[in-house]
């Protein structure tokens, strides 16, 4: 059993100015992650509607697969464990094709009716 020390009292303030700093740039890293997700749903988004209207499926398995193997690879490089990355990136997936498949079904929604 472990047990944390919950006290500031006894703790050199050095320590404590080395966390806030530390503490500070994972929050600015934290904030920069979600404006790049941002940014790549928009993309995505895109890609989505250009996929609804040229009736193209939601999932790319191929490309999927291309981008897990880059994902590994980038993820090697930079010394973070592959498998983290590619749950991340898998996760990230999951959600775009949720939103593909979203975006289909409006565009199948908003079509004309075909004349027969």
């Amino acid at each position: 059993m472990s047990t944390s020390n919950t006290s500031t009292g006894d703790v050199d303030p050095a320590v404590h100015d080395e966390l806030a700093r530390l503490r500070d740039s994972i929050d600015n890293i934290d904030a920069a992650v979600v404006h790049m997700l941002a940014e790549r749903f928009k993309c995505t988004q895109q890609v989505g509607r250009l996929k609804a209207v040229h009736h193209l499926p939601p999932a790319d398995p191929a490309r999927e697969a291309r981008q897990i193997a880059r994902l590994r690879s980038l993820a090697e490089s930079a010394k973070l464990d592959p498998a983290f990355a590619e749950k991340l990136l898998n996760f990230i997936i999951a959600e775009v094709i949720r939103h593909h498949e979203r975006i289909a079904e409006g565009a199948v929604k908003d079509q004309p009716p075909v004349a027969g």
